[in-house]
């Protein structure tokens, strides 16, 4: 569990989460930000 990706609104985690992966940042903090939609049953549309 991350506290502060948990701080994040979901529509700012989900646009981190693409920002990440435009950015090809490391795949670990892909993986972290991924982590946490998931635990959240979040959807991209």
């Amino acid at each position: 569990m991350n506290h502060s990706l948990e701080k994040l609104s979901d529509e700012d985690l989900l646009e981190a989460y693409l920002l990440a992966l435009d950015l090809k940042l490391e795949p670990s903090f892909i993986r972290l930000l991924r982590d946490e939609i998931d635990r959240r049953q979040l959807h991209m549309d």
